[in-house]
């Protein structure tokens, strides 16, 4: 491998790596997978990465020039809406106890749906179409790829282990809390965008 690819492709997966790992997305799949299958929540998750590091290395700046900067506080809000949703919907959802807990599909599209309207416009996402134009596509979509999938596996087997180790109606209203938490700033965020101004 060329060193200037090789030099390449570790900037940009160390950066959106460790950009994500902190990120309110991480979290956020760690909530899910406390609940959901972990596995699952990590194949929702890395399904969304890649469409947004293909949304972000193939539309590239034009993205951010064509949707304006208030339609992606919008898309933001919208992430922050669909995790609050969920949250009130898990803490009035009471689980039949002769059934095994909701797994399959559903945890699949409730990750690949939360990661998506998260990661759209994020600051990841925004790195990723900086970064094409200093080292192109290829190098930009796979490292940030693979970083991105990366992290969501990290942060699947967190809430798979945190799930196991919870009494469930203790696991529920943390899972309850940090979705309200992160949903709730995520709006503010998109909506209110210099309210965090300080942080940035």
């Amino acid at each position: 491998m060329d060193a200037g690819v090789f030099y390449g492709f570790a900037v940009v997966f160390a950066v959106i790596g460790g950009l994500e790992l902190v990120d309110r997305t991480s979290f956020s799949i760690m909530a899910i997978a406390a609940k959901q299958s972990p596995f699952l929540t990590w194949v929702g998750g890395a399904l969304a990465f890649l469409v947004s590091t293909t949304i972000a290395v193939s539309i590239g700046a034009a993205f951010v020039a064509i949707l304006g900067p208030s339609r992606l506080g919008l898309l933001r809000a919208g992430g922050g809406a669909f995790l609050i949703g969920y949250a009130v919907w898990l803490y009035f959802h009471e689980e039949d106890p002769e059934l095994p807990p909701v797994r399959g599909h559903s945890a699949i599209a409730v990750a690949f749906v939360a990661t998506v309207l998260l990661e759209l416009g994020d600051t990841t996402m925004i790195f990723q179409t900086v970064f094409v134009a200093t080292y192109g596509v290829l190098v930009v979509f796979v490292a940030g790829a693979l970083a991105l999938i990366a992290v969501a596996a990290f942060a699947s087997f967190v809430g798979g282990r945190l799930g196991a180790r919870v009494e469930p109606k203790l696991l529920k209203r943390i899972v309850v809390t940090v979705l309200l938490i992160v949903g709730s700033l995520t709006v503010v965020y998109g909506l209110y965008p210099a309210a965090f101004a300080g942080f940035g």
